[in-house]
Order: C-alpha cells, then sequence, then structure tokens
C-alpha cells in the first residue's frame, strides 16, 4: 500500500454554539489541510498518482466551496455545525468524489486534517 499526502490552506469564519464560551463568537482560522490518498500499487511510470491531481482535486473543493466563506451560511452544513471535524469529512467526500471521477487509478482518501490552528486538528478517517 502507498499513500501521498498534499496540504493547502483556507481562510473561513464560523460560530459554534454549546462548545465553549470563545468559540460561541463569530471568529476565523487560517485553516491547513492535509488530504492523504493510498492506493495498492504503482502505475507504469512507478508513482501511485501525479501529486498535480490531487492538488487540483483538493484545491477545486477548498477554493470553491470553503475559502473566506461564513461556513455556518453553507448549506453542506445546513442543521449542523460547521466543526474541524465536520470540514474534514466534508472535504475528504468531495476530493473521493473527483478522483473518482477524473482518474484512472483507484485512489482511496485515506485521511484528512482539518488544522484550524497550528496547535489543533481534527483527523477523519474514511471507511
Amino acid at each position: 500500500m502507498f499513500e501521498l499526502k498534499v496540504k493547502t490552506r483556507f481562510a473561513g469564519a464560523h460560530r459554534l454554539t454549546m462548545v465553549g464560551q470563545k468559540c460561541e463568537n463569530l471568529h476565523g482560522h487560517n485553516w491547513q489541510v492535509e488530504v492523504c490518498v493510498k492506493g495498492p500499487k504503482l502505475n507504469d511510470a512507478g508513482v501511485l498518482a501525479d501529486f498535480g491531481d490531487i492538488k487540483k482535486a483538493v484545491r477545486q473543493v477548498v477554493d470553491g466551496d470553503l475559502d473566506h466563506k461564513y461556513l455556518n451560511e453553507l448549506s453542506v452544513f445546513e442543521g449542523m455545525q460547521p466543526t474541524s471535524e465536520r470540514i474534514a469529512v466534508y472535504i475528504a467526500r468531495q476530493v473521493q468524489a473527483l478522483l473518482d471521477e477524473n482518474l484512472p487509478e483507484k485512489l482511496q482518501v485515506s485521511r484528512v486534517m482539518a488544522w484550524e490552528s497550528e496547535d489543533a486538528c481534527a483527523i477523519y478517517y474514511p471507511d
């Protein structure tokens, strides 16, 4: 099994009720996102996949859906709070759909880390 990891960043604001006093106020983060994909074998060029293709899928989700947005207002988080955990799940599912649609390699998103600060992140491991 092989695994590749790409990183990106986005800025976004949210409010989290019933989490903690400070989090209940509108506030923003400069998130760092790490997306890992895995696969069982290398292609004929000796790589699992082209890093550029994975970066493109991740950027499409992050730039198009999350960057510089008030996350509480996004339809993808309707009825739920946009926590770091849920952001990680959303990114994992969207990136997986793009990889399935656009790449010939059979890749699986193996984990997504959504860092809301330098010392705090949520990690999601898809089944």
